[in-house]
C-alpha cells in the first residue's frame, strides 16, 4: 500500500532512539524526509548515521530554549508533518514523587509538545496539507500507581490533543493521538528474562512473552515496527477522515470487556 508521503517532510521528535527511531525509518522506507531529532547534535547524527538517511536536528526540548533551537533548525524546512514522539518516564510513586519530579514530568510530555505545536501552528496552517500525531499512553485513561506524574502529564496531553483538533477544525491539519500499551523492547524483553529467570517461565522470549502478556488477548505485546506502521498510516492521505481521536494499540487489553 502507499501511503503517498513522497516528498512529505516530517520532523519526529526523540527519533535517535527506540520507538521514535522506528518511526523515522517507517517514513524514510514510505518516501517522506525526516527531520530526525536529537536532544544533542551527537545523538541526531549518529540516529541519522544508523538510519542512513534523514536530517539531523536537535535541541533540549525539555526547556523553552531547547524547543526554540529545534524549531529555528525546522524554519529551513517545508514541515508538514509533526510528530511529538519525544516523552519519558521516570520512576516514583505517590510517597517518592514531589512537586520537582511532577513538573519535570509536565515539562518532558506536555510542555515539549506544546511549544512544538504553537511554534509550528501557523506554518502548518498555511499548509494545504498537514499531520500532527501525538505518543501518548493506553496509562493516559488507565493508569497505574505507579509514575502518578508521568501518567497525569499523558492524561493532560491526551485531553491537549483533542482540544487541539477542534481548534483546527475545517482547516487542512488532522490531529491524533496514537496510545500504546506495553512496547517490545529490549530494555522490556531484558527485565523480563530477569523476572522469568526467577519464576521459570522458560530460557527464551518465545517461552515467557505469554507470561508477560496474559492479561493481553493477542496474548502477547506490542512491536515497535506496530506502532511506527499506525503513525504512518496516520500520516497519509488515505486517513484523511480521522481526526481527533485517541487510538490505543494495545493488543485488545483495554478494548474488549467480557
Amino acid at each position: 500500500m502507499d501511503f503517498a508521503l513522497t516528498n512529505k517532510v516530517a520532523l519526529v521528535t526523540g527519533s535517535h532512539r527506540g520507538t521514535g527511531q522506528i518511526i523515522a525509518k517507517t517514513l524514510l522506507q514510505e518516501g517522506a524526509s525526516v527531520l530526525v531529532h536529537g536532544m544533542t547534535q551527537s545523538q541526531a547524527e549518529t540516529s541519522t548515521e544508523q538510519l542512513g538517511a534523514g536530517t539531523p536536528v536537535w535541541g533540549d526540548i525539555v526547556s523553552g530554549e531547547g524547543c526554540d533551537q529545534l524549531l529555528d533548525q525546522c524554519d529551513a524546512f517545508d514541515v508538514s508533518i509533526l510528530i511529538n514522539n519525544f516523552g519519558a518516564a521516570d520512576s516514583g510513586t505517590w510517597q517518592s514523587q514531589g512537586e520537582d519530579d511532577w513538573i519535570l514530568a509536565y515539562q518532558k510530555n506536555v510542555l515539549s509538545a506544546q511549544r512544538l505545536i504553537a511554534g509550528m501552528l501557523p506554518k502548518l496552517n498555511a499548509s494545504p496539507w498537514a499531520r500532527i500525531i501525538n505518543l501518548g499512553t493506553v496509562g493516559s485513561t488507565s493508569p497505574n500507581a505507579r509514575m502518578p506524574g508521568y501518567y497525569a502529564a499523558k492524561g493532560a496531553l491526551a485531553n491537549m490533543t483533542i482540544g487541539l483538533a477542534k481548534e483546527v477544525a475545517g482547516s487542512n491539519i488532522r490531529v491524533n493521538l496514537v496510545s500504546p500499551g506495553m512496547i517490545h523492547t529490549p530494555e522490556v524483553e531484558d527485565s523480563y528474562m530477569q523476572l522469568a529467570a526467577k519464576r521459570g517461565w522458560g530460557d527464551t522470549w518465545a517461552e515467557v512473552e505469554p507470561h508477560v502478556a496474559k492479561d493481553i488477548p493477542i496474548r502477547r505485546i506490542s512491536r515497535r515496527e506496530e506502532v511506527a506502521g499506525l503513525v504512518a498510516f496516520l500520516c497519509s492521505p488515505l486517513a484523511d477522515a480521522i481526526h481527533g481521536q485517541n487510538i490505543r494499540i494495545d493488543g485488545g487489553q483495554l478494548g474488549i470487556v467480557d
